[in-house]
């Protein structure tokens, strides 16, 4: 068997994010009621059987470093781990200038492993994916590099990395936000996108780092600076993640991949979650997504007083463990653990954050409320876009979003 090693980056400033990012790094903002983000990647290498995971942090990571501590604890008597790197200035007195740049200062790691293969993922995407495949592509194709790719509609290629392949998929050309994307081979009316998800040979990754951390022009970025220039001299080829498969995945969700890198998409990415038939399956336990567990008592709802309208009720939404919906309503909403919503409250269209207590006669909607957040009684939060953006930070989609731990008033 090959030795894989699996490399993560997760260092990024995340300001898109802002201002969940405010006090944590982007891969460590919580998704779906009780996960991390980086949950998902690394969920999908422990079910892909690679179980030596090395994160690469850098800004406010003191939130992703304890949850990587106290929920990916792996059996270090089998060789298994998912240890937390921070950046260390190895190479000088910078952080990292680039996703490059951070495995080149990061380069002891691969010296004291001595893998074959290298995975190099992100940290903020929200996906099931079996790695094995993608590995076996590689292996198969004798490739020095394997870039992950989703297909995109053709009109949408200029937001993206577009990479032109062979009919053996081999890259013939990768293209940065191109104004006329090449289509993908059987099908014009798509493109090949890059995930940011790179598969090496050991060696190739090491020389193409060095050679690119002497490049003082360099962008040090995996896809303008490595990818770009690697596919011109190496075999590099291109895994179409649409054909990747998970156990216990249903065919709707075949090729799901969401980049939640900014307020709008994130939180359209969560409501997805609330359908009753959502495309991307949280109950699939064949393809489990892992994260710390919570002591913490079962959701309880309270008070069933139909004449005077104080029943305590959910529809259409997840509500996490420790939740006590106290003669409140909440419909299509998304409750992380230890929520409250008290008596007479109206919760519709949105995300609340661990141990955020909703006062008695609020009424809240298309709202992100960060952790530690008391909404006193009688307020009124996403029905005002005026008042809402005096007071709060509004996305250009219309969503509320109120800090962590802010004293609102």
């Amino acid at each position: 068997m090959s030795k894989l090693l699996a490399m993560i980056l997760a260092g990024g400033a995340g300001t898109r994010l802002e201002p969940l990012t405010r006090e944590r790094a982007k891969p460590a903002v919580p998704f779906g009621g009780r996960y991390r983000i980086i949950d998902f990647v690394l969920s999908n290498f422990a079910n892909s059987g690679v179980y030596r995971m090395k994160v690469l942090t850098q800004y406010k990571s003191d939130s992703l470093n304890n949850h990587l501590s106290r929920a990916w604890r792996m059996t270090a008597f089998l060789g298994h781990y998912v240890e937390a790197v921070p950046a260390q200035m190895r190479t000088g007195l910078d952080w990292y200038k680039g996703s490059a740049d951070a495995i080149y200062q990061n380069l002891n790691i691969i010296t004291d492993e001595e893998p074959d293969h290298i995975f190099v993922f992100g940290a903020d995407h929200v996906y099931r994916m079996d790695v094995r495949k993608m590995l076996d592509f590689h292996i198969e194709r004798k490739a020095a590099c394997t870039v992950a790719a989703i297909p995109v509609p053709i009109e949408q290629g200029r937001e993206f990395g577009i990479i032109d392949v062979g009919p053996d998929g081999r890259m013939l050309q990768f293209l940065e936000k191109p104004k006329d994307p090449p289509p993908m081979p059987g099908n014009p009316k798509m493109c090949l996108a890059s995930m940011g998800n790179y598969l090496f040979t050991t060696d190739t990754l090491v020389k193409q780092v060095v050679r690119d951390a002497a490049d003082e022009t360099s962008a040090h970025d995996f896809g303008k600076s490595i990818i770009s220039e690697l596919y011109k001299h190496e075999p590099v080829y291109v895994y179409d993640f649409a054909q990747n498969t998970v156990a216990g995945q249903e065919d709707k969700e075949r090729g799901y991949w969401r980049d939640v890198g900014n307020i709008d998409v994130y939180y359209q990415s969560n409501m997805d979650l609330v359908e009753v038939d959502p495309t991307f399956n949280l109950y699939n336990d064949r393809w489990p997504i892992h994260t710390q567990p919570n002591n913490y008592p079962p959701a309880k709802f309270v008070f069933a007083d139909q004449d005077n309208k104080r029943v305590g009720k959910a529809t259409d939404s997840l509500v996490a463990e420790g939740c006590i919906i106290s003669g409140g309503s909440v419909h299509r909403s998304v409750l992380s653990p230890k929520v409250r919503v008290n008596s007479y409250s109206e919760v519709e269209d949105s995300i609340l954050f661990e141990n955020v207590t909703i006062g008695r006669r609020c009424r809240i909607k298309r709202a992100i409320i960060d952790k530690n957040v008391e909404i006193p009684p009688g307020m009124t939060i996403g029905y005002d876009p005026v008042e809402d953006k005096r007071r709060f930070h509004v996305t250009s989609g219309g969503v509320v979003v109120i800090p962590k731990g802010m004293k609102v008033t």
